[in-house]
C-alpha cells in the first residue's frame, strides 16, 4: 500500500507564496514521475506541474511558468511545489500523484496511479 501525504496548504494572501509538500509512505515504489494537479470548484482537475525522477526534468503548465516551480526533496520520493506570486484564481485542492510507468501522457491524471488526499489552497484578494 502506498500513501502520498501533501501538506503546506493554508491560506494566502494574493502576490504571497506557499510551499506545498509531499511524502510517500508506505511501500517503496519508483517513480517514473511526479506530479501536481489542482481542482476549483466547478472546475476540471487540470495539471500543474511535474518531475521526470532520471534527472530531475521538470515540466509545468504554461499558466504558472516562471511562477511556480517543482523540486525534490532529499528524500526519496518526495517533491514540493514552490508558490510564488500567488493569485485568487489559485485556490483550489491541489493533489500530489505519481506514477510508475514510462507509458501514458505525463500531462494526464489517469497515467498516475498514487495520488494523495489533496490539500486546499485559498488565496485572498
Amino acid at each position: 500500500q502506498v500513501q502520498l501525504v501533501e501538506s503546506g496548504g493554508g491560506l494566502a494572501q494574493a502576490g504571497g507564496s506557499l510551499r506545498l509538500s509531499c511524502a510517500a509512505s508506505g511501500h517503496a515504489f519508483t517513480a517514473y514521475a511526479m506530479a501536481w494537479f489542482r481542482q476549483a470548484p466547478g472546475k476540471e482537475r487540470e495539471f500543474v506541474a511535474g518531475i521526470r525522477w532520471v534527472g530531475g526534468i521538470p515540466f509545468s503548465a504554461d499558466s504558472v511558468k516562471g511562477l511556480f516551480t517543482i523540486s525534490r526533496g532529499s528524500a526519496k520520493n518526495t517533491v514540493y511545489l514552490h508558490m510564488n506570486s500567488l493569485d485568487p484564481e489559485d485556490t483550489a485542492v491541489y493533489y500530489c500523484a505519481a506514477k510508475t510507468m514510462s507509458f501514458g501522457g505525463l500531462y494526464d491524471a489517469p497515467s498516475y496511479e498514487y495520488w494523495g488526499q489533496g490539500t486546499q489552497v485559498t488565496v485572498s484578494s
